[in-house]
């Protein structure tokens, strides 16, 4: 059968560690970044996304030519195999050229000006500038990026008016760079640095190519004049890059004093020159400053010790962001000149701010877990928002829009599982410090923390449908069950079993039964009325997530064998075994509301949707860059949600083969019910039932009434063990009338006495078996 392809509905998150990963596209509407191994294309105004797929790795760099022609971007890969630069059609969204001539990373990307080349830089274990044609699909160039006397180079930047020069930088190495027309070589011109040592991280170069700056690892700025020709024909022989001096920050400044100078205390990550001249710089810090030159007349005393830099810019404006700033671009559309100017950045906590230059007020824009999300969880019967747990945090988010809408930050502790109680009115979490915490799903309040929990961690639990239970599993191996109050939260009874971590745990759909999957092998089905065990199963692996089967009959599990089991839960016998995945464990397991389909989803890295009886996959996501840590169906079964040890959430179109056929009836198609008359309203339906023997029927049970419907007025309903009329009432209620006591006491009525034992009132019935009583 062959296996289709799952269609990601959209993907939410952001790679900040890629070093300008963040692009905005000339047109002003698009925004490109990098997130896991896909590239994506965002329409700035209505969010809507694309994905350029191709990549085998996670995307490294990205880079949008002059015009917006096109799109590159690079790879990461492992150790030993090479790594590809590819080349996309921002129209045609396809790709139309690709390249493996670097090793393991590519580190950097650009276009030059004319869109004719685009260079790529790679990384430490490669260190060549590779010079690509774009009409000519190939290869012209290669070189080493630096010298055997320097350290590695890191970043590059093209110049404006010479199509065919650029500028690379490194550690202590800084270059200028021409590609001769003629033969398609490359030639390089060193910037002199003399005894200054910087390690250079980010290059900008001024729209004339007169000066450039270069943003470093110390906090301060190299300017450089570049020197070259702006006719690409002409020779650069004589030409020679100088360094014009080494720039920071103005500080305090003292009377008879030379004024201070401040460094970014986590260097200078990204740098922008206005039209104006002015400065826009992003610091590893999250500080963004806008900064202007000082005209400074007469010289500085002399220090005792001269100081590397001297100071030479002043703060117009500044802001600070959470997290080391990786990415900034400014974005504004050229049919909207003179409108609203938006400064974006992308930071290194995987997250994307947006700041308006005229009033430099802060936005955030884009976010997602910066590290491995460990569960997924959906309140019941909704499907419009979902929860997920990670380092640090608890966030809700919507699924239609895919935008966070809370986010419950506990730094230092990883949240190990979250779920919603059944009314949704919290959403309870288990830490890693072994508490239980209860938030409200709206504001994230606290509601109630259960200290200690476990010794070593919790790292799983569930609850009851009504929300009065809760069990929990430690990574010492136990589970405890819990009585949950809302005004204390008591322990019920610790069961001791499992010898490992347990890895998962369900309660049964009838709420009786519950059970953990450790890491010892042993799954265990637990009876909630007893608070004992009911069943074990044992196989030769690390169960890693377990799920009931939508009636309670069968259990679904998966570990580090690589195997899907059905497992019985009534005997504990193993019905079937699949092998789910040939490479790496089953980390993430579920299953739909009506039980045909279940995903999976492991190291692999791939989200797999199966059919339960036939016991095939028929459809496979590939759109994780890190093991697959969990995955979930949406109530409504049309969307599946996964994540990714690399914190990134992708929300799967579920096809359209598998959704119901059944549509709500239209408005056109509702028929009309008229409202009843009082007559119809006064008439009670009685069941028409059929005759029974005599032996069969229990001594308690009544005959059957005379007709299928009495009128109300015409019965007594006064309350009795046994509700139903008798016709001896209905009788008397007509007019008959009882002449004689003894009469009265003689006739046999047939209604039966009312202490008569049943269904609903017998309390021995209730404390035995019924029928014996």
């Amino acid at each position: 059968m062959d296996v289709k392809t799952l269609e990601p509905y959209a993907i939410i998150g952001f790679d900040g560690s890629a070093i300008k990963g963040l692009k905005v596209h000339p047109d002003g509407d698009h925004i490109v970044y990098p997130m896991g191994n896909k590239v994506c294309i965002q329409e700035w105004k209505n969010k809507k996304m694309h994905f350029l797929s191709g990549h085998t790795n996670s995307v490294s760099t990205v880079a949008v030519s002059p015009k917006g022609t096109y799109i590159g971007s690079g790879q990461i890969n492992h150790i030993g195999f090479k790594a590809s630069a590819k080349i996309w059609d921002f129209k045609k969204r396809v790709m139309i050229g690709t390249h493996e001539l670097h090793k393991v990373r590519v580190e950097a990307l650009t276009f030059s000006s004319d869109e004719r080349y685009m260079i790529s830089l790679g990384g430490r274990d490669d260190g060549c500038v590779v010079l690509w044609d774009c009409a000519g699909g190939s290869a012209t160039a290669t070189t080493a990026a630096a010298k055997l006397t320097t350290g590695d180079a890191v970043t590059l930047a093209p110049l404006n008016l010479r199509h065919s020069a650029f500028v690379t930088g490194g550690d202590s190495n800084l270059r200028v760079w021409n590609v001769r027309a003629e033969s398609k070589t490359l030639e390089v011109l060193d910037v002199s640095l003399g005894k200054l040592r910087r390690s250079v991280r980010c290059i900008a170069v001024s729209k004339d190519d007169s000066y450039g700056y270069a943003g470093t690892t110390t906090g301060d700025m190299i300017k450089f004049s570049i020197n070259f020709p702006a006719d690409p024909n002409a020779s650069v022989a004589n030409c020679k890059p100088s360094l014009i001096g080494c720039l920071a920050k103005c500080g305090q400044w003292k009377k008879n004093k030379a004024p201070e100078t401040i460094c970014y205390s986590q260097g200078i990550e990204a740098i922008l020159i206005m039209e104006d001249g002015c400065l826009i710089v992003g610091g590893g810090d999250g500080t963004v400053d806008v900064l202007d030159e000082i005209n400074w007349k007469g010289d500085f005393p002399k220090a005792k010790v001269a100081a590397p830099n001297k100071p030479h810019f002043k703060a117009l404006r500044s802001v600070k962001v959470p997290g080391c700033i990786t990415s900034m671009e400014l974005l504004e559309s050229p049919q909207r000149r003179g409108g609203q100017r938006l400064l974006l950045l992308g930071t290194r906590t995987s997250e994307i701010f947006s700041i308006d230059m005229a009033t430099f007020t802060l936005t955030l824009v884009v976010t997602c877990h910066r590290c491995a999300i460990n569960d997924i969880a959906f309140p019941r019967g909704m499907s419009g928002v979902f929860a997920t747990g990670g380092a640090g945090s608890v966030r809700v988010w919507c699924l239609q829009t895919a935008r966070e809408l809370l986010r419950i930050a506990l730094p230092n502790f990883s949240c190990s599982a979250v779920l919603f109680s059944g009314d949704g009115k919290s959403i309870v979490s288990a830490w890693n410090d072994g508490n239980i915490r209860a938030f409200t799903p709206l504001t994230g309040r606290l509601i109630y923390c259960i200290f200690n929990t476990h010794n070593k961690g919790t790292s799983a639990i569930d609850m009851t449908s009504d929300g009065r239970t809760l069990i929990s599993g430690g990574c010492e191996g136990q589970v405890r069950v819990w009585d949950i109050r809302p005004e204390c939260q008591s322990l019920k009874k610790v069961l001791k079993e499992h010898k490992s971590p347990v890895s998962a745990i369900q309660v049964s759909p009838n709420d009786t039964e519950a059970v953990s999957a450790g890491t010892d092998g042993s799954a265990i089905i637990w009876d909630l009325m007893s608070l004992s065990r009911r069943q074990v199963m044992y196989a030769n692996t690390l169960f890693m997530c377990i799920c009931y089967e939508p009636r309670g009959c069968q259990l679904l599990t998966g570990g580090t064998d690589r195997r899907v089991a059905y497992w019985e839960t009534a005997s504990g016998n193993l019905a079937r075994e699949l092998e789910a995945s040939k490479v790496g464990a089953i980390n993430g397991l579920h299953i739909t509301q009506d039980g045909e389909l279940f995903v999976t989803g492991g190291n692999d890295q791939m989200v797999k949707l199966w059919k339960y009886q036939e016991g095939i996959y028929t459809h496979m996501g590939l759109g994780h860059a890190a093991a697959v840590t969990c995955c979930r169906f949406s109530p409504d079964s049309r969307y599946v949600v996964s994540a990714c040890a690399a914190g990134g959430l992708v929300v799967w179109n579920v096809p359209d083969q598998y959704l119901s056929k059944e549509k709500p009836p239209s408005a056109t198609q509702k028929t009309v019910q008229s409202p009843k008359t009082l007559q119809q309203e006064l008439h009670l339906p009685l069941e028409d039932k059929t005759t029974k023997k005599a032996t069969t029927e229990r001594q308690f049970k009544l005959p059957a009434a005379p007709s299928k419907e009495e009128k109300i007025e015409a019965m007594n309903t006064s309350r009795s063990s046994v509700h139903s009329c008798c016709p001896c009432d209905v009788t008397q209620a007509r007019g008959s009338k009882v002449t004689s006591p003894v009469k009265a006491q003689t006739k046999k009525c047939c209604r039966p006495p009312d202490n008569l034992p049943t269904r609903t009132t017998s309390k021995d019935y209730i404390s035995g078996s019924g029928d014996r009583k």
